[in-house]
């Protein structure tokens, strides 16, 4: 069997060769996103159609913390509708319109929400 080769080279942002025998890469290394409390959080919840034949999905924007802060966020308004959806780079997408279902479970969880758009 062939050796799976290392993708770390990837994540290198133009750096080619190092001639240094101690050079150790240290790349974009974001600390993770700290999750603001409810209270805090300035979300945005609008209908969206662009780029998906048609179809209508809720569109949750605004979210300010982790990537598994915002999953449990969009998994529990999924439940809440009772349909499919992603999130994903701090947007929750919730298939069709279930804008003021999802409003009333945001305010009463304590988040800052407003409707945008019609």
């Amino acid at each position: 069997m062939a050796k799976k080769k290392d993708n770390d080279w990837k994540k290198r942002d133009g750096l080619v060769y190092s001639t240094a025998e101690d050079f150790a890469f240290e790349g974009n290394q974001n600390p993770e996103a700290e999750t603001l409390p409810p209270s805090q959080q300035q979300l945005r919840v609008q209908l969206d159609k662009k780029a998906r034949g048609g179809k209508q999905v809720t569109l949750v924007t605004g979210f300010v913390g982790s990537d598994e802060d915002l999953k449990e966020l969009g998994k529990t308004l999924k439940i809440k509708c009772g349909v499919g959806g992603n999130a994903k780079e701090g947007e929750i997408l919730i298939q069709g319109d279930f804008r003021t279902k999802i409003m009333e479970y945001l305010l009463q969880a304590g988040y800052k929400a407003k409707k945008i758009g019609g």
